[in-house]
């Protein structure tokens, strides 16, 4: 069983302390069928002073095995959760962001949250099956004893129930791994929702054609394989209950007929088979958390392999975790791309768009203006130059020594960045400044926000702002930050005419007379006088880069 598997690699010792433990804890139970049935034969008359100071030992052992049993496993699962919440995130973290793009968002949501939702379910749920299917294997040995005949009678019984049944059961694990299917769809919907929602409101039809061909349609085919499969698994365990009923049926009408039985046997028969109705119920009813589960480890497995195929290695030195801008190259010369190129697949060959090959190079103290319409591949450049993108043929060169795998991550800690997409953390993340909370806040003067967002540690008071003043938040991180190069995508575009005019006529000015290489992507070509040279690019090709005179 996977779940199993998945345990075991947590902590294999203590997964087989607790499962042994519960079955102890399901075979003591059992035995306390055995001594209720021997003194229900015997008129409630014990044969042996010892069996009364042995139904409370059976029953404080019940109570003490079971107990551990689970402790253990609820800890074992809470912490194999935890491990792999963690795993997935760092293996997100240090994948390629090329293939992270391709995977999507929606299908990396839905494995962190349902897929490990329905792993925990299933785990929490592992004691309480143990315990159980202890109690069943305790009883049938009870049974055994008794008479080997009806323990025959019953496992052909079984094989019965488990052969007619198995078909729901087959069924109703493919229809569910349908429903995971589905469900990857609807986080893409539900993501379609928030992130479209001015321009769904904005016109009607386009709103009333998402919600019913895209939302509704999607959410009735996850709630019909759900329900299927379900249902199958609802048919599967009412067949095996009513198989327990031919049991009871069979020792009480039909065994007596075919070989000499006690009527006090019959007796401790029926109220054994009575009392295993409740386990067999209770393993049947979490086979469908178990199969759930089944399916997100598959689901967990297949992403952490895309992910593993694509991970960067980290080379974070040790002054680097330190220190973020310790073991940086802050005197540096030249940057330099030499026959770079990325590329973009598609199923249509006449869609295919490839960057490059690029030769650029750029050196501190200068401000580059890189323009172009869109679909250029101003951005893809960008995610290029800052070590983002894996250059598909060509090099990065910073000094002449070249960026690989090894030393990536070191080159990108010389970049501070503000992308037209840009996320905005609520703290100053990764950012050690003395005094820091007086030092953002000076910067929230310069940028005019200071009356509405303060700092205190290291915490940003509202980041509920206008798209225009969010920006600016976010060139406070780079501030503080001190790389030596910053890249701007499109950032004044949301600024009004004033602070648009102060961004490109001040604060650009200021971060190349410190010293740094400030790399903007923009339209605003009134302002590019500001700039000390220019690249434009069209279709993925440098059509001319000249200083500006």
């Amino acid at each position: 069983m996977n779940i199993i598997y998945f345990l075991l690699r947590s902590s294999w010792k203590m997964v087989t302390l607790a499962i042994v433990t519960g079955f102890l804890s399901g075979a003591s139970s059992a035995g306390l069928i055995a001594l209720i049935g021997n003194a229900v034969s015997n008129n409630g008359h014990s044969s042996s002073a010892v069996l009364p100071w042995g139904f409370v030992g059976l029953v404080v052992l019940v109570l003490l095995t079971s107990i551990f049993s689970q402790v253990v496993l609820i800890k074992l699962a809470l912490d194999a959760v935890f491990q792999m919440q963690l795993q997935l995130s760092r293996q997100i973290l240090a994948s390629e962001l090329s293939q992270l793009e391709k995977l999507g968002t929606p299908r990396l949501l839905a494995t962190l949250t349902e897929d490990v939702q329905a792993i925990s379910q299933a785990v929490f749920s592992l004691p309480l099956i143990c315990i159980n299917l202890a109690i069943v294997g305790g009883c049938l040995l009870y049974i055994t004893w008794l008479s080997p005949q009806v323990l025959l009678m019953i496992l052909v019984l079984l094989a019965i129930a488990i052969s007619s049944s198995n078909w729901f059961f087959k069924k109703g694990r493919q229809i569910l791994a349908l429903a995971r299917e589905e469900q990857d769809i609807l986080f893409n919907n539900f993501r379609t929702i928030s992130e479209g929602i001015k321009e769904l409101k904005l016109n009607y039809q386009r709103r009333q054609d998402f919600i019913v061909e895209d939302l509704i349609a999607t959410a009735a085919n996850f709630r019909r394989y759900n329900f299927r499969g379900l249902s199958l698994f609802a048919v599967h365990a009412s067949w095996g209950k009513l198989i327990f009923f031919f049991a009871i049926g069979a020792v009480l009408f039909f065994l007596p007929n075919l070989i000499t039985i006690n009527p006090k046997t019959v007796t401790v028969y029926v109220l054994t088979f009575t009392y295993l109705i409740s386990p067999m119920e209770i393993i049947v009813n979490r086979l469908p958390l178990l199969t759930k589960a089944d399916v997100a480890l598959k689901k967990i497995e297949v992403l952490g392999l895309a992910l593993a195929s694509y991970a960067e290695a980290e080379a974070a030195t040790p002054a680097l975790v330190n220190s973020p801008n310790q073991g940086l190259k802050l005197d540096w010369h030249s940057l330099e791309l030499q026959g770079v190129t990325h590329g973009y697949g598609s199923d249509r060959e006449n869609l295919d768009f490839t960057l490059g090959p690029i030769n650029l190079k750029f050196k501190p103290g200068e401000v580059v203006f890189l323009i172009g319409g869109n679909g250029s591949g101003k951005s893809t450049l960008a995610k290029l130059i800052t070590g983002l993108y894996i250059p598909e043929s060509g090099k990065i060169c910073l000094d002449n020594q070249q960026i690989n795998q090894p030393n990536r991550e070191w080159y990108r800690q010389h970049f501070s960045v503000v992308f037209s997409d840009f996320y905005l953390f609520d703290r100053l993340l990764g950012v050690a400044k003395y005094n820091l909370d007086s030092v953002a806040q000076t910067y929230l003067r310069q940028l005019q926000l200071d009356h509405k967002v303060t700092v205190e540690n290291g915490k940003l008071s509202t980041t509920a702002l206008s798209q225009g003043q969010r920006k600016r938040l976010a060139l406070l991180t780079a501030y503080l930050e001190n790389r030596p190069i910053y890249l701007f995508d499109e950032w004044a575009s949301d600024q009004d005419p004033i602070f648009k005019e102060l961004f490109y006529t001040q604060f650009l000015p200021k971060l190349r007379d410190q010293g740094k290489l400030v790399l903007v992507i923009s339209h605003d070509d009134q302002y590019f006088e500001v700039g000390d040279r220019i690249i434009k690019l069209d279709y993925g090709k440098v059509i001319y880069d000249s200083a500006f005179t």
